[in-house]
């Protein structure tokens, strides 16, 4: 086999320069709706590409510019710089929000996850109806995680990468702390429970009980 030859196979398998694999990672961020993981960037890229380093050339790339390369979760998305955010806001009508059983649920998923039913309703100190939790999954902020290894295998609750994606956070580990919370008015001045990052008093409330026509999870 010639020389030539030889050469001209190895280009067939040698990885396009670092800016040609920066362009591509773009160009498929910008038309995704979605974050995008590196396995999916690398899966569409040809032979050879390394998406994490284009990735952080191309975040370096992005610093201080109207739109910023993000990380949510284990993917990647462009969104608006935070400081710019104002310039999208549009004014609505707030006809629901989430109701207090609803978001001490969360709150305990995301503080402790993963976390089973049983768990969720020892740190509450209250019964977790099935409406809660199943209004929780169509909205699509928590998912099933593992089953935990105890008797009768319970399965256990975990936040999404939706969930991550809506509040702006790279991973749970970003999460606010009580301060937090309760400044942006998602929890009251109540007692803290056990070990939970203080979500809820305990006692049983009217969120829990049944209510004809109107999800437990929303209310006026």
């Amino acid at each position: 086999m010639s020389q030539d030859t030889d050469e001209k196979e190895q280009s067939l398998f040698q990885a396009p320069p670092v800016a040609e694999q920066e362009r591509m990672c773009e160009a498929m961020l910008f038309a995704s709706a979605e974050p995008v993981t590196l396995r999916e960037l690398e899966a569409r890229m040809p032979h050879g590409c390394d998406a994490a380093e284009a990735l952080a050339h191309l975040h370096k790339r992005y610093e201080g510019r109207g739109v910023l390369l993000v990380r949510v979760g284990d993917a990647w998305a462009f969104r608006t710089a935070p400081d710019l955010g104002f310039l999208m806001e549009k004014e609505t009508v707030e006809t629901r929000k989430l109701s207090r059983a609803a978001i001490e649920t969360l709150a305990i998923i995301a503080y402790h996850q993963p976390v089973t039913r049983a768990e969720i309703e020892e740190i509450r100190g209250v019964s977790v109806s099935r409406g809660t939790v199943d209004q929780l999954l169509e909205m699509e902020w928590i998912r099933f995680g593992r089953r935990k290894m105890t008797p009768g295998r319970p399965v256990t609750f975990v936040v999404t990468q939706e969930f991550l994606d809506h509040f702006g956070l790279e991973n749970a580990r970003d999460l606010p702390g009580l301060k937090e919370l309760r400044a942006a008015g998602l929890l009251e001045n109540r007692a803290p429970i056990g070990a939970m990052p203080q979500v809820g008093d305990g006692d049983a409330d009217s969120d829990e009980a049944p209510q004809t026509g109107q999800s437990e999870l929303f209310e006026d």
